[in-house]
């Protein structure tokens, strides 16, 4: 009986490890992944889960926004939360979910700061010196550095953790060593408490996604380095692991000490402005409870979350589950010595990966519960399926922005 798992408190941070990345003779840079020490509550912290989510849902209404400011016309993806005017008020009371922050620097000579990495958004926003709501964070100094740029744009930009208003600037930005030569981010004056330190505990984001869903009509630093022609190959690739020691980001290549390479499978990116592809299958027991479904690759989720009606497809006919919805967001419960039995599988590029039940059990629902919570959730403003770290775990993730496509494998 399984009565814990890398979730069941949503306290833990993953961080990028101190230590200098490592860099092969290819020019490849790999970073290493740890994880930081927190307190294990034994049960699933649903305030904390049911903030996270809502938070999901306000970063893809505020990138849908984003899309059809950049390219005049709204995204596919968009229609239920384009119609929806209704709003929840679920309080954000703890920003402590999984979350994966990593070393960048900024400016001449270097400022250094931890940033959220997020492959479901574009943008990089940082603290300036200005901002008097950053206490706990390093902050940005634009006068101390020589390459330094004010673009005179005041901009404000919404976050499903908050809001970030502050001054547009433009300055070097290096990321594991690669420079993104006068990157256009946001210099924060005003944090909203959504982003306060320790709850948030990095000093700004980091967007990986595409220029379509920028906020600020810009190129993200990743795009801002593959274009100059500086990496062996337009990728970035993660492992990521809720177990010290076993994460990693590699910018430029893959690690294939990290996955089975025969088993590595891509599939085209279907539109861009996301990393949007087609989601072939999720099965349970051998069984197709969905097909050919358009899909979401966001490391800045933690769970699966997809319609209500996928949702109650999947969790239907399991012996002694339950539901329940908070704030427009279905939770699912099965009795905790069978959900190992009830594991989803999914289908990418004509390959299927099994999610393991470590990772799709997310505890007890609460303290001496005999029901736990499974990790996928249905959202009723949703038409598509968002894949965050509850597959992205099971698996190494290769985005490869050469050939617009992701790639999983089976990890080694």
């Amino acid at each position: 009986m399984k009565f814990s798992s890398p979730f069941a408190s949503l306290l833990a941070l993953v961080s990028i490890a101190a230590a200098v990345p490592k860099s092969r003779n290819d020019g490849v840079i790999r970073i290493p992944l740890a994880r930081k020490s927190a307190d294990v509550a034994g049960h699933v912290d649903m305030s904390a889960l049911s903030a996270h989510l809502f938070s999901v849902s306000n970063k893809y209404r505020q990138t849908f926004s984003a899309f059809e400011a950049n390219t005049g016309y709204a995204h596919p993806l968009s229609g239920k939360m384009r119609s929806s005017i209704r709003e929840r008020d679920v309080p954000l009371i703890n920003q402590g979910t999984e979350l994966w922050y990593g070393e960048i620097d900024v400016g001449t000579p270097p400022q250094t700061f931890n940033v959220s990495i997020d492959s479901g958004s574009t943008d990089l926003f940082l603290p300036s010196a200005s901002c008097l709501d950053c206490a706990g964070h390093k902050m940005y100094h634009a006068a101390a550095s020589s390459t330094a740029k004010d673009e005179g744009k005041f901009v404000s930009l919404s976050y499903g953790e908050g809001q970030v208003i502050g001054d547009e600037y433009s300055d070097d930005v290096f990321l594991g060593g690669y420079e993104a030569s006068s990157q256009i981010f946001l210099a924060a004056s005003e944090y909203s408490s959504n982003f306060a330190y320790p709850d948030f505990q990095p000093d700004g984001l980091l967007g990986f996604a595409f220029e379509e869903i920028s906020g600020l009509e810009a190129k993200s630093v990743f795009e801002t380095i593959s274009d100059s022609g500086v990496l062996p190959e337009r990728v970035f690739s993660v492992k990521l692991s809720s177990t010290a020691g076993e994460s990693e980001l590699s910018i430029g290549a893959t690690n294939p000490n990290l996955y089975i390479e025969d088993t590595l499978t891509y599939t085209a990116v279907t539109k861009e402005g996301y990393w949007q592809v087609n989601l072939e299958a999720v099965s349970r027991g051998g069984s197709t409870v969905a097909s050919n479904s358009v899909s979401i690759i966001d490391t800045g989720t933690t769970m699966i979350i997809t319609t209500d009606d996928a949702a109650e497809a999947y969790y239907q006919d399991i012996p002694g589950s339950s539901n329940s919805t908070q704030g427009g967001i279905t939770y699912y419960y099965i009795p905790c010595d069978t959900i190992g039995s009830y594991t989803p599988t999914f289908s990418f590029g004509g390959r299927s990966f099994g999610v393991s039940e470590e990772t799709f059990n997310l505890g007890p629902e609460s303290d001496g519960s005999s029901d736990c919570l499974g990790g996928i959730a249905g959202m009723s403003d949703l038409d598509f399926w968002v894949v965050g770290g509850v597959f992205l775990q099971n698996v190494y993730t290769v985005f490869d922005q050469g050939n617009t496509q992701v790639g999983f494998a089976e990890l080694a």
